[in-house]
């Protein structure tokens, strides 16, 4: 069995945990939380550590809390020359400190701590430095999902931001969407088949040429219906610069 450690117990490293869990080549062998009761629920109280010093080398360390922490925690780490790796989407492979061999192991998901998710089909980016390490994280990756890609850290970061637009920011016109239909009298549900049909539209069509809508028919009545129609002035911004951007098709406004 392949042994890993899981240093943090937010919500990435509670959903590696149960990941991990249903692997048949992956042993959990500690995690790394400073409140033992945080994971608890996921991980006998014997492998849990609350102290770095109690750490243990691994064939692999996974390092995963906020991106201002991963150098600070790296430092921490007690041991050299082992395979340490963070789970961030932004940050590079150099935030980790140079004494153990470094990488990186991205899962590009959207991560809540109480909602299920299908880890089979969760893309993991991986980066290290050397190919045998490579071939190990490929090799743990592959153990739970079937999305397993080989990504710089340029490329991640682009990953990062193209992430942003699709999920925090589309959830975010959801909350607009839900406030409307609120103030309104008007349930959210008559929403719900919409929003599934555009999602499931880009597994056949390129987002281009899945775009509906008044503002790519250049329908200024409604768009200015729209406009008159909202109140509040973050809405009509983000109505008037968004109605913007698809018209000119993502050239400069």
């Amino acid at each position: 069995m392949i042994q890993i450690t899981i240093i943090g117990s937010g919500n990435v490293a509670q959903h590696l945990i149960k990941a991990f869990s249903s692997s048949k080549i992956v042993e959990i062998k500690q995690v790394f939380s400073r409140k033992k009761e945080a994971v608890l629920h996921l991980i006998d109280s014997e492998k849990i550590v609350t102290d770095f010093k109690a750490l243990e080398p691994a064939d692999l360390h996974i390092v995963s809390v906020s991106d201002n922490a991963i150098t600070e925690v790296s430092n921490e780490l007690p041991f050299n020359n082992q395979l340490v790796v963070h789970t961030s989407g932004t940050s590079s492979i150099e935030l980790l400190n140079p004494k153990n061999r470094r990488g990186v192991f991205y899962p590009l998901q959207t991560f809540s701590k109480n909602k299920t998710l299908d880890y089979s089909v969760v893309p993991f980016c991986l980066e290290a430095e050397n190919t045998a390490d490579f071939k190990l994280l490929e090799t743990i990756a592959k153990s739970v999902s079937t999305a397993v890609y080989s990504i710089s850290s340029e490329q991640r970061k682009a990953l990062h931001v193209a992430a942003v637009f699709v999920s925090n920011f589309t959830n975010h016109l959801y909350q607009i969407g839900h406030e409307i239909c609120e103030e309104n009298q008007v349930p959210f549900a008559v929403l719900k088949p919409l929003i599934q049909e555009t999602a499931d539209k880009i597994n056949t069509l390129d987002p281009i040429n899945a775009q509906t809508g008044p503002a790519i028919r250049h329908d200024s009545i409604t768009t200015d219906a729209h406009m008159a129609f909202l109140q509040d002035e973050n809405k009509k911004n983000i109505y008037k610069i968004l109605t913007q951007s698809i018209q000119h098709n993502g050239k400069k406004l």
